[in-house]
C-alpha cells in the first residue's frame, strides 16, 4: 500500500510533508522554502518561477504554488518523491507544460510558455531523460542538429563538447543508435551544450545507467557547471545530487518542502527521515 503522504493531492488543499509539522519552529530549510523567504532570495536571479500553477491534463494540477530560483554559476538539485512534480517542473521552465499561473523569468525577461527555439535562443539548454539522441545519426550529426541555428559555429562548439566528453570525438562517425546508455547521455548532454547555452536543464541524467556511468555524469556535470553554465538537475540518486549540488529543492505533492545548499539538506535530520530514507544515516 502506497504512503498516502506521497500521493498527489488534485484538490489542492493538501499540504506538504514540511507544513504537516506541528508545534514546532521551523528548520532552516523549511523556512527558506516559505513563499515569503523565497522572495527574498530569489532577488536579481538567474532563472526564476514565482507561485507556479502547472499540469498536463485540464483540472490536474501537479505544481500547485511552486517557487524556484536559480543564480549565475550555481548547479541546483531537484529532489523528491515519485509524483512530487520534479520532472514537471523542468518541464514547465521550458515551456513544455501549460503554467495556468504564476510566471518564468530568465534574466529578469517574462518567458512563461515560451516555445522552446526562442528558450534555445536565449541560452536555455534542455536534456530530457527518454529519447534525448537521433538513433540513426552518427554522433557527429547530432552534434550539428544542436547546432542548427547557429552551423558557423559547429567547429568550436564541437571542440569544446569534445573536450569534455572525449569519447564523442573518438567515436564522432558512429551512429548514436549504437551506444550504450551512458554514452547516449553523453551525446544528448553533448548536442544540448553546442548552442554554448548558459542554463542547462537535466532531467533524471543518471536514471538507468550504471553504477561507473551514473558516477561519470555527476562529475561531468561539475566540469560543465565549471566552465561558466548554470545547472538545474533533477535527479532520483537524491544523495549523489545533494553531493554535487551548490543548493538543493525538496518538492513534495507539486510545492517546496525545504531548501538548503546540498551539504545542508544531506544532513538535515528531517529530510534524511523522510527523502533520503536510513541509508543516508549511515553514510
Amino acid at each position: 500500500m502506497s504512503d498516502p503522504l506521497f500521493q498527489v493531492d488534485e484538490t489542492d488543499e493538501g499540504v506538504t510533508r514540511a507544513q504537516t509539522a506541528t508545534g514546532t519552529e521551523l528548520s532552516p530549510a523549511e523556512k527558506a522554502a516559505t513563499r515569503e523567504e523565497h522572495l527574498k532570495l530569489a532577488e536579481g536571479a538567474l532563472v526564476r518561477a514565482d507561485d507556479l500553477l502547472a499540469g498536463y491534463v485540464p483540472g490536474v494540477n501537479i505544481l500547485r504554488g511552486c517557487d524556484f530560483y536559480l543564480q549565475d554559476g550555481e548547479l541546483v538539485g531537484i529532489i523528491g518523491p515519485n509524483g512530487a512534480g520534479k520532472s514537471t517542473l523542468l518541464k514547465t521552465l521550458f515551456g513544455l507544460i501549460p503554467v495556468r499561473s504564476g510566471s518564468v523569468t530568465l534574466r529578469g525577461e517574462d518567458i512563461t510558455g515560451a516555445p522552446a527555439h526562442r528558450l534555445v535562443s536565449m541560452g536555455v539548454g534542455y536534456v530530457p531523460q527518454n529519447n534525448n539522441v537521433f538513433p540513426s545519426l552518427t554522433i557527429e550529426e547530432n552534434m550539428q542538429m544542436g547546432v542548427y541555428l547557429r552551423p558557423k559555429t559547429f567547429k568550436e562548439r564541437f571542440d569544446y563538447v569534445i573536450d569534455l566528453f572525449p569519447l564523442l570525438g573518438e567515436r564522432r562517425k558512429g551512429k548514436a543508435g549504437a551506444l550504450s546508455g551512458g554514452e547516449r547521455q553523453m551525446v544528448a548532454m553533448g548536442r544540448a551544450l553546442m548552442m554554448d547555452p548558459s542554463v542547462l536543464l537535466l532531467d533524471e541524467p543518471s536514471a538507468g545507467l550504471s553504477p561507473a556511468y551514473q558516477d561519470e555524469v555527476f562529475i561531468r556535470c561539475r566540469r560543465i557547471n565549471a566552465t561558466g553554465v548554470s545547472i538545474i538537475m533533477v535527479e532520483q540518486n537524491a544523495r549523489r545530487c545533494l553531493q554535487i549540488c551548490d543548493r538543493g529543492y525538496v518538492l513534495d505533492q507539486g510545492r517546496n518542502a525545504y531548501t538548503d545548499t546540498g551539504k545542508a539538506l544531506m544532513n538535515d535530520p528531517k529530510v534524511i527521515e523522510l527523502y533520503l530514507g536510513t541509508l543516508a544515516k549511515a553514510q
